[in-house]
């Protein structure tokens, strides 16, 4: 995949044009949404290979009040074996460079996936929420200091959280302002995701012109919700936040991710986010560089459509004395052959 030309952020005052005259058609959206949604029909392996690329763009969270170190490292190493080894080996892929994007925690937890993940010897970046999560109803000092925190214990991304007054009170040069603060407290190496909390921002205008500010203020990737609110990822919302971040690069020249959250539970649900992202920002978005998913127990129903109700073997490349009783048996298990890797790229 090419480079991503990552962002630097602008001055607020480049960025204003395109929160002049912002009016988001609810019903034309809905129409692009309907044709969207009506192309989820691939065939069996553009779907796995489209189910594993999504694997590799979840963020695999644990944000509950009793989170504690035993259910981080379960957490961390399913992130590092997100799908069974055996399976992944007869697809003919590397289960060793097989991942997930990267594991999210509350601040408190990051030491113990920075423990449970270098007990396993994993990769896998850990991000924290941060900024006040999930309300942001903090001093802004409280909020750097706790980003600063969450750097020094480990974290390679940070998931903060805009103070939504600012955005409902049209207050969009000092939500630039604190973005950018949280921005410099993360330091240049951190992955910065904003969450906007569209869902409660009261209009697709807002979710807009929110999107647009934070991605000036310097964010590296822009996130519906915290998974919180009562209304989370919706394909509305994507689509605005999609269009504000084609808006944005047209402008600068600079590629922000896009990570949809709270809500997405299925594969039915990942195929669907995957066409608008492949429809709406094109082909580079379909990767952890720019596409994560924000879920907890996505996975399983993952496993369940690529494994249970779909195929197991790669290339029909058996003994030819052992093909017809090998064949009839997968007939009988209604399993089928792929004739090329998941990854190949006339899949998706």
């Amino acid at each position: 995949m090419a480079k991503i030309c990552r962002n630097q952020g602008t001055t607020f005052e480049f960025t204003c044009p395109l929160l002049d005259n912002v009016f988001i058609n609810m019903p034309a959206i809905e129409d692009t949404i309907s044709s969207v949604s009506g192309r989820t029909g691939k065939d069996k392996p553009a779907q796995i290979a489209s189910l594993l690329r999504a694997v590799t763009c979840i963020d695999l969270t644990t944000l509950c009040s009793d989170d504690a170190e035993c259910n981080v490292q379960r957490l961390c190493h399913k992130a590092e074996n997100p799908i069974d080894k055996n399976l992944l080996d007869n697809l003919g892929i590397n289960s060793e460079e097989f991942h997930v994007g990267a594991v999210c925690v509350y601040p408190a937890r990051v030491k113990d996936c920075v423990k449970a993940l270098e007990d396993i010897k994993s990769n896998v970046p850990i991000a924290a929420v941060a900024a006040g999560f999930p309300s942001a109803q903090y001093h802004l000092d409280t909020k750097l200091e706790e980003i600063k925190c969450c750097v020094n214990d480990g974290a390679r991304e940070i998931d903060i959280v805009i103070s939504r007054q600012l955005a409902l009170q049209g207050e969009w040069e000092d939500l630039y302002e604190e973005v950018k603060a949280m921005k410099e407290a993360c330091g240049s190496k951190i992955l910065l995701k904003t969450i906007i909390a569209a869902g409660e921002l009261g209009s697709l205008d807002n979710i807009y012109k929110a999107s647009i500010v934070c991605m000036a203020a310097g964010s590296d990737f822009i996130k519906t919700s915290t998974g919180k609110e009562s209304v989370n990822a919706t394909l509305p919302i994507g689509m605005t936040m999609a269009r504000a971040i084609r808006a944005y690069y047209d402008l600068t020249g600079f590629e922000v991710g896009f990570k949809p959250a709270g809500g997405i539970r299925t594969a039915k649900d990942v195929l669907l986010w995957q066409n608008l992202m492949k429809k709406e920002l094109g082909q580079k978005w379909l990767h952890p560089s720019l596409f994560r998913i924000g879920a907890s127990g996505l996975l399983n129903d993952i496993e369940k459509n690529i494994f249970v109700r779909g195929v197991l073997l790669l290339h029909n490349n058996g003994r030819p004395h052992a093909v017809r009783a090998k064949g009839n048996l997968l007939d009988s298990w209604h399993w089928e052959i792929l004739p090329h890797p998941p990854y190949s790229p006339d899949l998706i």
